[in-house]
C-alpha cells in the first residue's frame, strides 16, 4: 500500500452523480494506493492490508475482548443497542479516508468505506430497516452531506433498499465529541435523538463511520427502542481501539 489518494485541498462535497463520473475517469483506481484497480472500491493488495479488528471481540460493543465474552463495560452500563458490527480498526489508510470524506467533502470514498462494513454484514440476517445515524441541521448543511447516509446508500443493493434517512433525526446540534471526555460525550448527545414515527417489532441496523465511545450510537438506539424497535444493531465502518 503506497499512499491514499486524499486531497487534503478540496472543500467542496461532490455529489453522488459527479463521484460516479469521477470513478468512470479515474477507471475504478484503488481508493488507497491509487494504481490498482478494483470495482470494490480497493485493490487485491490494498484490501488484504487493511487494518483488521481483533479476532476476539466484544458483541456488544467490538472492543477487544478475550474469548469473544461481552467486555466489563457493557456488562456495568449495557448499551441501547444489542449488538456491534465493525468494518475494520481505525487506522490507515481508512481512518484518513474517512476525515477525507468528512471535512475534505470526498464522497466517491463512501463507496469505498461501505466495502468494508459490507465484507462484515453480508452473511447476517436482513434488518428491516437500515437507518444512518442522523447529523443535525446545521452540521448537514455547513458540510453538504450526512457521511453515514452515504455510506449506507453505498451498501450492496438488498441492505441499500432498505436505508430509511427519515426514521432517525437530531433534536438539536451539539458539539463534537471528539474533544470531550467519557462523561461529558454522555451528556452531549443524551435524548439528542427523536424517531418520525413507531418503529414497532422492526429490527434496525444503524450505519456510522466510526465508534470511539459508543454515545451517540446509544443515544440513537435509545430513541429507536423508545419507538418500538425489538432489535438494534451498531454497524460501523470503524471502530477505534477502547478509548477507556
Amino acid at each position: 500500500m503506497n499512499s491514499i489518494i486524499v486531497d487534503s485541498q478540496v472543500s467542496a462535497p461532490l455529489s453522488r452523480r459527479l463521484a460516479d463520473a469521477v470513478r468512470g475517469l479515474l477507471g475504478e483506481r484503488c481508493a488507497a494506493c491509487g494504481t490498482g484497480r478494483s470495482p470494490g472500491g480497493f485493490c487485491a493488495d490494498c484490501r488484504a492490508h487493511l487494518p483488521r479488528l481483533p479476532e476476539a471481540v466484544c458483541p456488544t460493543c467490538a472492543i477487544a475482548s478475550a474469548g469473544n465474552a461481552v467486555c466489563g463495560s457493557c456488562l456495568r452500563r449495557p448499551p441501547a443497542f444489542h449488538a456491534t458490527v465493525a468494518g475494520a480498526l481505525f487506522d490507515y489508510p481508512l481512518d484518513a479516508m474517512v476525515k477525507a470524506m468528512k471535512y475534505a467533502g470526498r464522497i466517491e470514498l463512501a463507496r469505498a468505506l461501505a466495502s468494508v462494513l459490507a465484507e462484515r454484514v453480508q452473511s447476517l440476517p436482513l434488518p428491516d430497516l437500515v437507518v444512518p445515524v442522523a447529523l443535525s441541521v446545521e452540521r448537514q448543511r455547513d458540510r453538504g452531506f450526512n457521511q453515514a447516509l452515504e455510506i449506507a446508500r453505498a451498501l450492496p443493493a438488498p441492505l441499500a433498499a432498505r436505508v430509511d434517512a427519515s426514521a432517525l433525526s437530531r433534536t438539536r446540534d451539539a458539539p463534537p465529541q471528539a474533544a470531550l471526555t467519557l462523561e461529558e460525550r454522555r451528556r452531549n448527545v443524551k435524548d439528542a435523538f427523536t424517531t418520525s414515527r413507531r418503529l414497532e417489532g422492526l429490527r434496525i441496523a444503524v450505519v456510522d463511520d466510526v465508534m470511539t465511545t459508543g454515545m451517540t450510537m446509544d443515544a440513537a438506539a435509545r430513541a429507536l427502542v423508545r419507538a418500538g424497535a425489538s432489535r438494534v444493531e451498531a454497524w460501523v465502518v470503524l471502530r477505534t481501539p477502547s478509548p477507556r
